[in-house]
């Protein structure tokens, strides 16, 4: 049995926290009277994403790094409509994860737990 790599363990809790963070700090948008007027639950979907992949990272299911890639790849994309640096950061962040999450340690351990 490998043990699990640290990149894993890192980007799993950096999942986990990112998703925690935002999802408090966005509850305070939403309107319970009127829960669609914006796009508060879509955000908090967002945010339940990234706690579910980084969750599911550490029980080293290999869809949770397709959904990782995923979500960052999202944010990557939605960077767009706001400024150069913001896109600059969420791809850096990207290649990070990616770097991460399938580098040779990360692809057996991740190998492994699937069989």
């Amino acid at each position: 049995m490998l043990p699990r790599p640290i990149s894993v363990t890192l980007v799993a809790c950096l999942l986990i926290l990112a998703g925690a963070v935002g999802l408090v700090y966005h509850l305070r948008e939403l309107d319970l009277h009127h829960p669609f007027a914006n796009d508060t639950l879509l955000i908090e979907f967002v945010r339940l994403l990234a706690i579910v992949a980084g969750i599911f990272l550490l029980r080293g299911r290999n869809w949770a790094r397709w959904l990782a890639m995923i979500w960052i790849t999202l944010h990557v994309i939605l960077s767009f409509w706001h400024s150069w640096t913001q896109v600059a950061m969420h791809a850096v962040i990207l290649l990070v994860f990616a770097l991460l999450l399938f580098d040779p340690r990360a692809n057996a351990w991740f190998q492994v737990r699937r069989t």
